[in-house]
């Protein structure tokens, strides 16, 4: 059985927030002042998110990624995922972190059926990344990669959000990690999240990103596997690792999307962007299986076609990324 939207698109993706906390505040992501946390009870519990994953599977889901915030710093979150892990019918369980915590949860996290990780780093260079996440050891989060390494995880996938003017000088820093490292680095547009005037002052295009690698290492391209995300890949001649460029402003990919969220509040999104939702919470109060498909069936039937970043249609308000898990 599987998910078809009403665009002919495969649903096999599950982006799954677990919480809405998080132990920095990227400038990308949340105001200086963090957003408004979720009260005591408005998150849904360990049991409410399973089930969700659980029908999700059941309906075709193969894949789920969990996020937060920072999903580390929930606790009993590895008891959680090895709970995932085990649902009969999951291809891959995924996570992605910003790797503060990794040096302690990286091992059990490998033994609770995590198949890989992604985590975010932004910048090479201390006092930037000090500045880009307000706060933020970047040691940590290397010390973080190397556990994740002797751990036995597959090689890391490292997400960086390219800013212009604060870390696009790190462009090719970043591409040279993958000729001797096996990672995969992917450079992410930044998008208007925080709906700020003036936001595509700091969108570097992915076809500028490109050219700027490309000046400087020769760049093949490669075939994405079956699972991947909408990362266009490349790699450098003769380099270990490979270059992911993700375009979600310059170059949509609507028209491949094969996923829905569900965030810490237990609302099921079809689209980033999209302002509406699905509440889970009364089918989950229901305890009926049934409504709970329908209710997860009736959201990929009103998924949206796409998403008009690019017309500068931003929508209303402010996207939590803390809340929905990017």
């Amino acid at each position: 059985m599987g998910l078809i939207d009403s665009f002919g698109r495969r649903i096999t993706y599950l982006r799954l927030s677990v919480t809405d906390r998080c132990n920095l505040r990227c400038r990308y992501c949340m105001p200086a002042g963090g957003v408004p946390k979720l009260r005591h009870g408005e998150t849904l519990s360990y049991e409410d998110l399973l089930r969700v994953s659980r029908e999700a599977v059941s309906l075709g889901i193969e894949k789920i990624r969990i996020t937060g915030g920072e999903p580390l710093v929930r606790k009993e979150l590895v008891d959680f995922a090895g709970r995932v892990a085990a649902i009969p019918g999951l291809r891959e369980l995924v996570l992605t972190t910003n790797g503060l915590q990794l040096t302690e949860t990286a091992a059990p996290l490998r033994r609770a059926g995590v198949k890989r990780l992604n985590i975010s780093l932004d910048s090479l260079r201390p006092e930037t990344f000090s500045y880009i996440t307000r706060g933020g050891e970047l040691q940590r989060v290397l010390d973080g990669i190397a556990a994740a390494e002797a751990a036995g995880f597959p090689p890391v996938k490292i997400n960086v959000v390219v800013m212009r003017g604060v870390n696009d000088e790190e462009l090719l820093d970043f591409a040279a990690l993958t000729v001797d490292k096996p990672w995969t680095v992917r450079f992410i547009e930044y998008m208007p999240t925080l709906r700020e005037e003036g936001w595509r002052e700091h969108c570097v295009p992915g076809r500028e990103i490109l050219r700027r690698i490309g000046e400087r290492f020769p760049l093949l391209p490669m075939v994405s596997a079956e699972m991947a995300g909408p990362a266009r890949n490349f790699r450098i001649s003769g380099a270990a690792g490979a270059i992911g460029i993700i375009t979600p402003v310059s170059g949509h990919f609507c028209d491949q999307c094969n996923r829905i969220r569900v965030t810490a509040a237990g609302v099921a999104r079809g689209c980033l962007f999209s302002g509406e939702g699905l509440d889970l919470k009364p089918l989950l109060a229901a305890d009926d299986h049934d409504l709970l498909r329908r209710g997860l069936r009736s959201l990929i039937v009103g998924k949206p076609g796409r998403h008009h970043l690019e017309n500068g249609d931003v929508g209303d308000g402010t996207v939590a990324m803390s809340r929905i898990g990017g």
